[in-house]
């Protein structure tokens, strides 16, 4: 995980650049600082035709991005300067750069992360948000794990790590797209629910597995009738004071978590500390 791909939206994702520092630190990595803007118009009533663009709105929409884009841009910089972290992109320890995209946020991180080892957003402060959007699209169009990072991140960051194990394929190609993170973990437990199963090997099998890695996970099944797996996960990393849960993302579909919740939705929203995702 050498080269870390950060989202930094506005001047509030210091969050984000903790969480991205943590991961560089274990792996002597470099972090992009990424800053999308794009120019949003507003349509008005008025006019012949009925419809027009009013320049005024438009200035106003096009001063808050460049707000939130200096906001963004001075965070970053202060943040790097203040952990003594370079703007230098030489191997061998951890460094960072600046960068600013025009165009969507979430797609410019679908596209761009592509290229990364690792993504790292914020954790979306509501649903329907371009926090969420974010989150997905790096989940679907990256190829890439991504970590969501909470409001508050700890001291560390992979040393004692649970597994939300369900069987599905997201999140086997999870587990082995973090296995550079479980490689260096002091603790990995794997959990499964009894209600969040889908057809597949079980924990132990995993734990098996992880073992000819050199990785001495145990696991743990909980034979709960609960029909909310995500709230079981959540309280178990708390349990084990986890400060790293691995999620296959989505192995509902988008659609049917939205309608009906889902444990990948439910974690999204409430999880307090690191989660890194794959779909």
């Amino acid at each position: 995980m050498k080269t870390i791909l950060t989202v930094v939206g506005d001047g509030a994702a210091r969050p984000a650049l903790e969480t991205a520092l943590l991961v560089a630190k274990r792996f002597g990595s470099h972090i992009c600082g990424l800053h999308a803007m794009t120019k949003e118009y507003a349509v008005v009533f008025g006019g012949e035709m009925g419809f027009s663009i009013s320049s005024e709105v438009d200035r106003t929409l096009e001063r808050e991005g460049a707000e939130r884009r200096d906001a963004a841009r001075r965070l970053f910089q202060s943040f790097m300067s203040e952990q003594g972290v370079p703007r230098s992109a030489e191997p061998g320890g951890v460094s960072a750069e600046w960068r600013e995209e025009e165009g969507r946020q979430n797609a410019i991180v679908g596209t761009l992360g592509r290229v990364f080892d690792l993504i790292v957003v914020e954790r979306p402060p509501k649903l329907a948000s371009l926090a969420e959007a974010t989150l997905e699209d790096a989940l679907f169009e990256s190829g890439r794990p991504v970590i969501m990072a909470p409001p508050k991140p700890g001291p560390a960051l992979g040393d004692n790590v649970v597994i939300a194990w369900n069987g599905s394929g997201e999140t086997a190609l999870t587990v082995a797209l973090a296995m550079p993170l479980l490689k260096r973990a002091r603790e990995v437990r794997i959990v499964s629910v009894e209600t969040g199963m889908t057809p597949g090997p079980n924990g132990e099998e995993l734990a098996r597995t992880l073992a000819r890695h050199g990785i001495a996970a145990t696991s743990r099944h909980v034979a709960t009738k609960s029909a909310n797996p995500g709230a079981v996960f959540l309280e178990e990393a708390r349990a084990a004071g986890a400060d790293l849960l691995v999620k296959g993302a989505y192995t509902q579909s988008r659609l049917k978590q939205m309608i009906f919740g889902g444990a990948t939705r439910q974690i999204i929203m409430e999880a307090e500390i690191p989660v890194i995702f794959a779909h």
